[in-house]
């Protein structure tokens, strides 16, 4: 028998905020969340007769690889690998397994053609074929709200009870940091599997929702995302510590919430001096620029598009202006000389200074 919920008012703020995508009402709100953290579903691929050009395998953990058709016209550009774990040469064999996060669906079904992988810096080796092996069932976890202030329509579906009404159909998890600003939001297909009294208050309820269609943030991530939830940070630099993956957690925060809070434009003419030691790739890159825009947790684009995009206004920036970049000679060291996806070489640091002084910020290398 299900326990009956008492009326109240209409949920206040919280850290957490389940919201309907359609009509846009609050399911209700929380402070407390089980499941936002989980192992996301990886792609395996053999690669058959493998040649290494690189270093070895084991140092390619946590990196991104780009698998580029060495064919001819496939009819399928390059496909990224984010995040590869324990690729591995099976013992009396010629192959490599690989697994890693897609990016998208990859080649199209039945494709084998001859690849060769790089890593955005490097050629890895090359393959005679391919195959992708289906990945095992992924173990879902339910996603649990806990001390749950519900809302008025989830009061009453819970009440129904019936299959139709404990289907809440598209939601929105709405997060928030530990100072009240937006943080994130995740989609997510919301049944009510189960429900009960919370013990964090009266009138409070810890929901239990299918997750199966919810992309958790991958474990790796939590660090970056637990510091966030804390609040954003008070110091810039707070992310120059963090290897390329995990700046790259950070710099989708900073893009999430940066394009969720319009900045005033400072007047034109204004300097901005950006601190170049820890430009050691792109996300370091963009997330540098950010800060030297927008103060510690900034955002100022996070790929060349959305750079000249916010070097057009709403983004901190009135043309024109000018640019004090300080050791520049660390971002130029490491970027311009890297691969694009499809393995043609880029100077990436002679296009973001095109990109920036095409906006109308005069640049001064230190």
């Amino acid at each position: 028998m299900c326990p009956v919920l008492e009326n109240s008012d209409r949920p206040g703020p919280g850290r957490y905020t389940l919201t309907d995508t359609e009509g846009g009402h609050v399911w209700g709100v929380c402070d407390e969340i089980d499941g936002l953290f989980g192992e996301p579903e990886r792609g395996t691929y053999e690669l058959f007769g493998w040649v290494p050009e690189g270093g070895e395998v084991r140092g390619w953990v946590g990196s991104r690889v780009w698998l580029v058709p060495d064919g001819g016209d496939e009819g399928f550009g390059p496909w990224l690998l984010e995040d590869v774990v324990s690729p591995v040469r099976p013992p009396g064999t010629d192959g490599l397994v690989l697994r890693g996060l897609d990016d998208c669906e990859g080649p199209p079904e039945g494709h084998r053609t001859p690849v060769r992988l790089h890593d955005g810096r490097r050629w890895l080796g090359s393959c005679r074929e391919f195959a992708r092996v289906l990945p095992p069932e992924r173990e879902v976890r339910p996603l649990v709200l806990r001390g749950l202030a519900p809302g008025d329509r989830l009061r009453g579906a819970l009440a129904k009870g019936t299959r139709r009404a404990l289907d809440l159909k598209e939601a929105a998890l709405e997060m928030r940091d530990g100072r009240g600003g937006h943080l994130a939001e995740r989609l997510l297909w919301a049944k009510v599997m189960a429900w009960r009294p919370s013990s964090l208050g009266a009138n409070l309820i810890d929901l239990e929702l299918d997750s199966a269609l919810f992309e958790p943030v991958p474990v790796r991530a939590r660090p970056v995302w637990e510091r966030w939830l804390a609040g954003p940070p008070v110091a810039a630099n707070a992310w120059a510590g963090l290897d390329t993956r995990l700046r790259e957690t950070w710099l989708e925060l900073v893009r999430e919430r940066g394009c969720r809070r319009p900045c005033s434009d400072r007047p034109a003419g204004h300097a901005y001096e950006i601190d170049g030691r820890h430009i050691t790739d792109e996300p370091g890159l963009h997330l540098a620029l950010g800060e030297a825009v927008n103060g510690p947790g900034g955002y100022f684009g996070g790929c060349l598009d959305a750079l000249a995009d916010c070097l057009r206004g709403t983004f901190g920036y009135t043309a024109p202006a000018t640019l004090l970049w300080r050791d520049a000679g660390t971002a130029r060291d490491h970027l311009s000389r890297v691969l694009t996806a499809d393995g043609r070489p880029r100077d990436l640091f002679a296009e973001v200074l095109g990109v920036i002084e095409g906006g109308g910020m005069r640049v001064t290398l230190a």
